[in-house]
């Protein structure tokens, strides 16, 4: 037999408020990741001007250590390292685009990058 759970109104007032609070985080991630973003438009472009290659393997490598060495948690090193991977993946991409010269704006939701 399955119990039924009360549900009082200040715990779905605190369910709303912890909801608010990560909202605000993802706003400041959003602001974190366009900033960090941003950087890497930068490096892609000093880099073709160099002639350096955009991958730099002891760079991430590096970056990754770095990471999940400095962690305090509660996500689990490899974790930060999945997440950290990816926002690399992505800063390599504009890297590449920057070092190619075609920095477009950023595409709208909805809309094919390739149709540009």
């Amino acid at each position: 037999m399955a119990q039924e759970r009360d549900v009082t109104n200040q715990q779905v007032s605190e369910l709303d408020e912890w909801r608010r609070r990560i909202d605000l985080i993802d706003d400041q991630l959003m602001r974190l990741l366009n900033s960090r973003s941003a950087c890497a438009v930068e490096i892609g472009r000093i880099k073709s001007a160099l002639g350096l290659p955009i991958y730099s393997p002891e760079r991430e490598a590096w970056i990754l250590d770095r990471v999940m060495r400095d962690n305090p948690g509660p996500l689990d090193p490899t974790a930060v390292r999945r997440v950290f991977e990816r926002i690399i993946d992505e800063s390599r991409r504009l890297e590449r685009i920057a070092a190619s010269g075609h920095v477009d704006e950023p595409s709208q939701p909805g809309t094919d990058d390739n149709e540009r």
